[in-house]
């Protein structure tokens, strides 16, 4: 009865806090430094070139990690509320950094990622999302828009079959092409060929004017010492003691 009673509290709380946040990021559009469209364009962001500069570096650094694929957490071993969109093992991830928490094991195995990663401004999380053939992930929304999400194709199949929606735009990745866009629009994920996508997902604070930065840099903080992402940074850590036991 407790163990219930505890999962429809953790739901509630969830459930809320994913309204507030929403409610609060529409409040914040007009302070927005960059564009507030699905897709936004690489321009807005600097660093886009550091990403594309290094991605063969990155994508040597990966296919080491994929030599071990089975043993790579699914998304929802780390982040049990991804429970919902994957429920098979076609959607793994190799964290690095995860709300500003360094993966200090998973770091050493990948310096070339993890320097460009600590180089990037307002960096907050940055792991590689792996998935293969014939994942779909369904239509979602992130909770909140004081983050942008970049992806960095790393793996990527020639293929119009792999592709992301945001909003009404679509995505086909390139390797070595940076692409940013806004997960509070509803966006879908599909690997309909033969082969394994894999990009280098990165979230970063969005740069706001005036009162927007201070209230987006204390929600970010709130987020980040969170329950939510305390037990996702164990569950990260179980699972590193567990691989580093096999593969040192």
């Amino acid at each position: 009865m407790k163990k219930l009673k505890d999962k429809l509290t953790h739901f509630i709380t969830f459930r809320v806090m994913n309204n507030v946040l929403l409610g609060l990021g529409k409040l914040m559009r007009p302070f927005s430094k960059v564009s507030n469209a699905p897709v936004l364009p690489n321009s807005d962001f600097k660093w886009a070139k550091l990403l594309e500069d290094n991605w063969e570096a990155i994508q040597n650094e990966l296919s080491a990690l994929l030599q071990h694929d089975d043993h790579l957490p699914n998304i929802e071993d780390i982040q049990p509320q991804e429970q919902a969109l994957n429920q098979d093992n076609k959607w793994k991830t190799f964290f690095l950094y995860g709300f500003g928490i360094k993966s200090e094991k998973n770091c050493e195995k990948c310096p070339v990622t993890t320097q460009v990663l600590e180089s990037i401004p307002g960096m907050l999380t940055g792991f590689f999302s792996i998935l293969y053939s014939g994942k779909h992930i369904p239509a979602h929304r992130g909770i909140f828009k004081g983050i942008v999400r970049t992806h960095l194709g790393v793996i990527v199949p020639e293929s119009t079959k792999c592709r992301m929606r945001v909003g009404n735009e679509i995505i086909n990745w390139k390797n070595g092409k940076a692409v940013f866009f806004d997960d509070t629009y509803n966006h879908e994920v599909w690997n309909e060929t033969d082969s394994v996508r894999v990009v280098l997902l990165i979230d970063t604070v969005r740069p706001y004017r005036s009162w927007g930065a201070k209230i987006n840099n204390q929600i970010i903080k709130g987020i980040t010492e969170s329950v939510y992402v305390k037990q996702a940074f164990k569950k990260n850590e179980d699972w590193e003691k567990a691989y580093y036991s096999v593969f040192p």
